[in-house]
């Protein structure tokens, strides 16, 4: 892999990766350490727009590089925060502990792994799946104040629930989702989607940053965007942080402006 933006000061070396994915995708420590969440994205898009394969899952779109990628933004996370729906068609399970992380981890009062986080209004979710009886440390789930309550109790047996959103709110409103993560410590804020929910990010104005691999593929077709929804007030300007390659993927890091104004 690759760094062509910020353009390094030697050229990269032939033999193997010469890029610090940790330096790279780095939370601003001034950001979280005072306490505020930053929300992180991360997603795959094809070069037109395609944010899934012709199966209907974003697998198809990723390579080893992705891979690498997704593996460092989850260990560098406190939580990640995804849609029921993304849980359901991409088979989630429960992460386990990185030893490259995780002494830096305990030093901090961090938790083992990174917190697995579903946003879900209905609770049709399978409790009986590994990430709930096998998560390191439990899965939260996220709904709204007009949640089933049969549904809601099983789900307090096996998962913390937080209820985010006032009554007569329809499923859990984003930025209070966020705040009451942020609230327990957990300002490193890692959403994997799917479109639906970062749309609603976006909306909220609550996306600090976008990790977007593009992939080197033209798929036709009607899929969906990386965004699937509302359109905020006004359209979020992002800067150019980092962009790496890798065999023709393109790895893009772009980042709120600090100067800007911070939202929530």
């Amino acid at each position: 892999m690759r760094r062509l933006l910020p353009a390094p000061e030697t050229p990269a070396s032939p033999t193997g990766p010469d890029v610090d994915l940790d330096a790279a995708y780095a939370y601003p420590t001034e950001v979280v350490d005072a306490g505020r969440a930053w929300v992180r994205a991360n997603m795959v898009a094809s070069l037109d727009g395609a944010a899934q394969a012709g199966d209907g899952l974003s697998a198809g779109l990723s390579s080893p590089g992705d891979k690498r990628i997704f593996g460092v933004l989850r260990a560098l996370a406190d939580v990640v925060l995804v849609g029921a729906s993304t849980v359901r068609n991409e088979g989630y399970r429960p992460p386990r502990p990185n030893p490259a992380y995780a002494p830096a981890r305990e030093a901090a009062g961090r938790p083992p792994v990174p917190v697995i986080a579903i946003v879900s209004r209905s609770l049709e979710l399978d409790f009986s799946a590994p990430l709930f009886t096998e998560a390191v440390v439990p899965t939260v789930v996220l709904t709204g104040p007009d949640a089933d309550p049969d549904r809601l109790a099983r789900a307090r047996k096996v998962a913390d629930v937080v209820v985010a959103g006032e009554p007569g709110t329809q499923g859990a409103d984003p930025g209070a989702a966020l705040d009451a993560l942020a609230a327990r410590g957990w300002t490193r804020i890692l959403t994997e989607g799917g479109p639906y929910l970062l749309g609603q990010l976006v909306a909220e104005g609550r996306l600090d940053e976008l990790c977007l691999t593009i992939g080197p593929l033209l798929l036709g077709g009607a899929a969906t965007r990386i965004t699937n929804g509302g359109a905020p007030e006004v359209p979020q300007s992002m800067n150019l942080h980092t962009l790496l390659e890798e065999d023709g993927f393109l790895f893009a890091r772009y980042v709120r402006s600090l100067a800007g104004p911070a939202a929530g």
